[in-house]
């Protein structure tokens, strides 16, 4: 009998897809010291020793390169546990002929305010940090169209960039060359774009906060102003429409737990382990801030520096199952999604596991990932991720129609395609993840962190003590917001200078929608005419009717019983009389849960079978996703002169 609990259906899907092709690109050389495969992925690598770049001193201008590569800054108060980095700086690194200028940006958005950083000794006590060590940039490539950057400069370089023609890995060599330097190996492959798909608002150029006085004529079927009187110009009254869920940024917090044997594989070296860690969230964030509009935060790191607390075994499944109880036991950071990085290699298909639609539950809301390099292992996090966020992987669709990857070079993240590492979602993962949203799943992504680790800095988009605004980076202020804050303070007259409730530097007015309602589960929120920041997203309490009453509301999502058949199964629930038939019983292919002692059922009373065991009709052996764990019973029942399927 294959049955679930009719308000909640959960799967766990092995993310067998990137798996394939993640050992495949690590077998033909995609890691430093792997050596290169055959011919068709064949990797290009040269030695190269980066400089810093910094401004003379001397009044001329221009840059001095040195081969000091130590971004930590210097001072008398430095925290040596702690140490802070330079918040922008650039490199020189001479690869393939050409010399790019990497500049950069601490990713401000990585870290929380409460991190906490957790290993413990051999006696099992736990050691805790608040905050942690931030080495972890975002940029661009100087001068070059489309580039990107992302990288770790803890110990060396560590990351990946484009310049837009070619994409490349860059990691140090264990050991320092006769000139005293620490050599680098930088290996070329194909451009890996990060274009951002299917979200034309989201990098729009022009938003409605800049205040402009002059008008563009449009046509006269538009709602634009009208002329009269020679030259004389009508201006226009601009009232912003509600973010939708994909032009609203996401923000997803997660924990990280590093289990004892990528400990081992750090050189049982916790500082090592935690920036390795760091170096892969921060990569897949580069990922998901420009193709989803999403961030990825940290809250919170734990190492298992004395001993795995849960069984890591060949089967991530069953990993994953003990890890959830692990997490929901005893850790105590709330987080959105908890992830386990693991040192080993699973004997199995799979290279990591994922509870599809978890995202923002405590049960479920996590997923496994087997030991790489930082590259491969940042791939199958935004994969294993994205299944957090609805998100599936099907090979069958691979090759099918609009679902096709568009690239069969590269692949997509999501698909068992491609040579190298994917850097993309394809069309149909994203409207997956737009339509996870609009159905009412992850209402805790829109809950924005209130301030970073890092200190206060004018330029990180966030408002911190002794500021009165920060739009961001200069392109960012140049998008929204630059004419009502400069320097982090606002211009004359202006109450905002940015958020969902700030219009041309003004409060919006009390009562407007800044963010729709998804679904008949969710709750429109209103601006409350004196802040610029739209309430956090709430939803209707548990247990609300919904759907024309066929349906109750479950963590802002409506459901049904045949929308849960459909989704696991492909057919619609069963005929009440069904579930009035089993659910009654009290037995294990019919009940309203266990009992007290954990060992019986309970009977179901009539009113209440349809709050019992989920019943479908016409099943396939094998669900749409998940693994079958049992065997499916089939019950048929004849009533008024017809027969009914329960199953």
């Amino acid at each position: 009998m294959r049955a679930a609990r009719c308000l909640l259906l959960w799967a766990a899907v092995s993310v067998t897809g990137w798996s394939t092709a993640s050992r495949q690109w690590r077998e033909r050389g995609g890691g430093i010291g792997i050596g290169n495969g055959d011919g068709r992925a064949h990797r290009e690598e040269e030695i190269t020793r980066p400089q810093r770049l910094q401004q003379r001193a001397d009044g001329e201008g221009g840059e001095l390169a040195h081969g000091r590569l130590d971004t930590r800054v210097k001072s008398e108060d430095a925290d040596a546990l702690h140490p802070i980095h330079l918040a922008q700086l650039s490199f020189l690194v001479k690869a393939f002929e050409t010399s790019f200028i990497l500049d950069l940006e601490l990713n401000h958005d990585l870290l929380s305010s409460d991190y906490v950083e957790r290993h413990f000794n051999e006696e099992r006590i736990p050691f805790h940090n608040q905050g942690g060590e931030h080495c972890y940039y975002h940029g661009t490539v100087r001068g070059a169209k489309g580039s990107w950057v992302a990288l770790s400069t803890c110990h060396g370089l560590w990351g990946m960039f484009s310049d837009g023609n070619f994409s490349y890995g860059i990691e140090p060599l264990p050991h320092v060359d006769e000139q005293g330097q620490n050599a680098h190996v930088v290996y070329r492959l194909p451009d890996l774009q990060l274009n951002a798909p299917h979200c034309p608002e989201c990098n729009a150029t022009s938003d409605p906060d800049s205040a402009v006085d002059d008008v563009t004529p449009v046509s006269a079927e538009s709602d634009g102003p009208t002329f009269t009187h020679g030259l004389r110009r009508v201006k226009r009254q601009i009232r912003r429409p509600p973010r939708t869920v994909q032009t609203e940024t996401k923000y997803i917090e997660l924990l990280v737990v590093n289990d004892y044997d990528l400990f081992v594989q750090m050189r049982r070296s916790t500082a090592q382990t935690r920036n390795f860690a760091k170096a892969i969230v921060n990569m897949a964030d580069a990922i998901y801030k420009e193709q989803l509009n999403t961030r990825l935060v940290l809250v919170a790191m734990e190492t298992w520096s004395s001993q795995n607390m849960v069984s890591v075994g060949d089967d991530p499944l069953m990993t994953l199952r003990d890890f959830m109880k692990y997490r929901r036991e005893n850790i105590k950071e709330k987080s959105d999604a908890a992830h386990l990085f693991s040192g080993r290699t699973f004997q199995s298909s799979r290279s990591g596991t994922a509870y599809i639609g978890g995202i923002c539950s405590a049960t479920r809301g996590g997923g496994v990932n087997e030991y790489g390099n930082v590259g491969p292992m940042a791939i199958t996090l935004c994969q294993s991720l994205g299944q957090n966020l609805g998100m599936m992987w099907n090979k069958d669709r691979a090759t099918a129609g609009d679902c096709r990857c568009p690239d069969p070079w590269l692949g997509c993240i999501m698909e068992d395609t491609g040579y190298y590492l994917p850097r993309k979602f394809s069309r149909c993962s994203v409207e997956e993840y737009v339509r996870f949203l609009q159905d009412g799943g992850g209402s805790c992504l829109f809950n924005k962190p209130t301030k970073l680790l890092d200190p206060p800095e004018c330029g990180n988009g966030f408002v911190e003590q002794g500021e009165e605004c920060d739009c961001g980076s200069q392109v960012e202020c140049s998008r929204a917001g630059g004419a009502c804050c400069k320097k982090c303070t606002l211009t004359h007259d202006a109450m905002c200078s940015n958020g969902l409730c700030c219009n041309r530097c003004r409060y919006e007015q009390r009562g407007v929608v800044c963010r729709d309602a998804v679904n008949d589960c969710d709750i429109p929120e209103m601006c409350p005419g004196d802040s610029s920041q739209c309430p956090p997203n709430v939803h209707k309490l548990d247990g609300y009717m919904c759907d024309t009453g066929q349906g109750r509301c479950y963590g802002g999502r409506c459901k049904t019983r045949d929308g849960q058949c459909q989704g696991l199964w492909g057919h619609n629930s069963a005929d009440r009389v069904c579930y009035e038939r089993l659910n009654t019983e009290g037995t294990e292919k019919g009940n309203c849960g266990r009992d007290s002692s954990g060992q019986g059922w309970i009977q179901c009373s009539k009113p209440d079978v349809l709050c019992g065991f989920l019943l479908c009709s016409n099943m396939t052996m094998k669900p749409r996703y998940g693994d079958l764990d049992g065997e499916i019973t089939s019950l048929t029942i004849y009533h008024q002169n017809k027969y009914l399927d329960c199953q």
